[in-house]
Order: structure tokens, then sequence, then C-alpha cells
């Protein structure tokens, strides 16, 4: 097995061990027997846990944002979509919250590249917001919405705290076009 497929194979594991379980109940043998890759291989692309938790944050990451920004523009950029795209997503069966929140809780300090990873999701998605929105503060409201909504969909199991964040969302959007007017 090339090292490309191996990768691949390893972080699909980790994916889903690690979302599913916790990153500290998954142990590298778990990843190892999932992926069906060998553990000589396994410690070749990632020659310690933390670097495999750094690329699964990562990747999932880059998938889960352009998820949602395909999303969004399937719904005209409207920032409201966004909290659409949250209700669907809390609603899929093997929903557990944030991998970057759960990843950042179960770590006492995490080392500086899974906090880097971490720090970089978050960013991201609130970067992704202001443009939506072309109002920082505003922006970084509904990303405390979204966030919210996360936590508390994860715990409660409600999928339906999407929609109270919408419904927030959208009392200070419609104010803030009322100021713009």
């Amino acid at each position: 097995m090339d090292p490309a497929e191996a990768t691949e194979r390893l972080l699909e594991a980790a994916e889903t061990l690690f979302y599913a379980h916790g990153i500290q109940a998954v142990g590298m043998d778990a990843v190892r027997e999932r992926s069906g890759v060998s553990l000589k291989r396994l410690y070749q692309c990632f020659p310690s846990k933390d670097d495999l938790v750094e690329a699964y944050l990562l990747r999932r990451d880059e998938r889960w944002r352009a998820s949602l920004r395909a999303f969004v523009r399937g719904h005209g950029n409207d920032p409201l979509a966004v909290f659409e795209w949250l209700y669907d997503w809390f609603r899929e069966p093997d929903f557990r919250g944030c991998a970057f929140i759960n990843s950042f809780g179960e770590f006492g300090e995490p080392s500086p590249g899974i906090l880097a990873a971490i720090r970089k999701h978050k960013d991201e998605v609130r970067a992704y917001i202001r443009e939506l929105v072309l109002d920082p503060p505003l922006a970084d409201k509904l990303f405390s919405l979204m966030e919210g909504a996360t936590v508390l969909a994860a715990i409660s199991g409600d999928a339906g705290e999407a929609a109270t964040a919408r419904e927030a969302a959208a009392v200070l959007l419609k104010a803030q076009k009322r100021r713009r007017t």
C-alpha cells in the first residue's frame, strides 16, 4: 500500500473513531486495525498520535467548511442558511457536537499543533461568517449563536437548537438592516 492510500485510510479511520469515541479513548492500535494499515506504515505516515490528531482535525476542518459553504451558496449566500445547515448536521445519526470543541475539552493542554488546528477551524468559520454579513461585530454574534447551538444540540440531543439560534440570528440581521436604511 502506497503512503497516500495509507494516509487516507488512516485519516478516515481516525475520524470515525475519534469523533465517535473521543481521542483519548482511541489508541493507535484501534486506528491501525480499522484502517487495515500496518503498524510500520502507520508510524511512517504519522510518527505520533498528536500528528495523527492534528491531521484528522485539519482534514475535518476542510470538509466541514466546504460542506457549509456549498450549502449556503446553494441558498443564495443567505446567512440564515448557516443555521439550516446546522439543523441538518445536528440531525445526523452520528452527531456528537463539534469535533474541535470536543478535542479541546479532552486535552488539558493540547500540543501546539492540535491547538493550532482547533484555532484555525474556529478562525476560518468566523471569517466565513464575516464574509457573509460584512459586519464583523454582527458576524461575531452569529458565530457565537452557531457555537452555542452546536454545544446545546450535542448535550441535549435536540436539533431544534439550530432553529432557536436561527430565530435569534434573524432578529439581529433584521435590526442591522433597519439601522442601514
